[in-house]
């Protein structure tokens, strides 16, 4: 009797109860543990989540830095362009004005807050190394999105739309445009396929979206927001087809870069190199060979005859013949 009103007592109190039959002597041994059940909810697991992508986005918002070194050593955009860094820029404006507009979406305010700090300085950096046509560009671009696009949108949506409405437009918006954002790099997938290089396409970087994108989707499926969860799923799939691109063909330039050094040794041990002390002591002797001639990436043959006496070497060649060239 005592055991079963100490049994309730503790269910009472929200415990864990442990039972642990011993079938020695009939008899029943119970022990109960006061540790309380730790359960996370949805709202914790999404701060979470929230931290990790706000970490892996500062790192995403950081990886033009070397870019932006290289001009400011060069004094020159050389052939950059300014579209991705307006771009980025009016995406992250877009998503601060939708978390102003939606409740617990405080970690889309403070990356994308950091975003709009970052590909300011990115932009501006670009103005004043761009040429005088890239500058007048930018400023166009520029002027389009940010003060037409955005500006626009900001006023229809507070005037002609109310505070449900509103949401749901400005997220639909956010949603395409991300999904447009994410398509992107399909340029990129296109050029190393068609050159079978992985030179512009770098793995950390694609790493780096791929898990940015995880970490958006949980954070907006955890707060049951689906503009923000939905279009990270084309970020992770289109994430992992880079990293697998970049496998395939980096080892195919490899292997190329082993082929091509295996025939510039093949080729190397084709050269003979006449040393001029060596054919001090040889008073006439004809020696029936070839001179390799490299010429606009081929290797071409010349039949010749060396005459080598007192004075030097004397080469007597026929043009005429027809020459066989080697390709590399």
């Amino acid at each position: 009797m005592y055991i079963a009103q100490r049994t309730m007592h503790v269910r009472s109190q929200a415990t864990t109860l442990c039972e642990i039959r011993l079938r020695k002597s009939k008899k029943l041994v119970v022990f109960a543990t006061k540790t309380p059940i730790m359960a996370v909810s949805s709202d914790q697991l999404a701060f979470v989540f929230g931290i990790l992508g706000n970490v892996v986005a500062f790192c995403v918002f950081l990886a033009p830095v070397p870019t932006f070194y290289q001009i400011y050593k060069k004094k020159s955009t050389e052939g950059f362009q300014s579209i991705p860094y307006v771009i980025a820029l009016f995406s992250a404006m877009l998503w601060i004005y939708y978390a102003f507009l939606k409740p617990k979406t405080t970690f889309l305010i403070t990356i994308n807050s950091f975003g709009c700090f970052i590909e300011t300085i990115y932009i501006c950096l670009f103005l004043f190394y761009a040429t005088k046509k890239a500058r007048v560009e930018t400023v166009k671009l520029l002027v389009l999105l940010l003060a037409c696009g955005f500006g626009l949108l900001v006023l229809l949506t507070h005037f002609l739309a109310k505070d449900s409405t509103r949401v749901r437009i400005v997220g639909w918006i956010c949603l395409v445009f991300a999904l447009l954002v994410f398509v992107a790099p399909l340029c990129i997938v296109r050029q190393v396929i068609r050159t079978k290089s992985a030179e512009y396409m770098p793995l950390p970087l694609s790493a780096f979206l791929t898990l940015n994108a995880v970490a958006w989707f949980f954070y907006g499926l955890l707060l049951k927001d689906f503009n923000i969860a939905i279009p990270n799923v084309l970020g992770f799939v289109f994430g992992v087809l880079q990293m697998v691109l970049y496998k395939i063909y980096s080892k195919s330039e490899k292997d190329n870069d082993l082929e091509k050094q295996g025939k510039v040794s093949q080729l190397a041990d084709q050269i003979i190199i006449l040393e001029e002390n060596k054919l001090s002591d040889i008073t006439e002797q004809i020696i029936d060979g070839q001179i390799i001639i490299a010429k606009l990436g081929q290797l071409e043959k010349i039949p010749v005859v060396l005459r080598a006496n007192n004075d030097g070497l004397e080469a007597d060649t026929d043009l005429n013949v027809q020459m066989e060239p080697i390709i590399v």
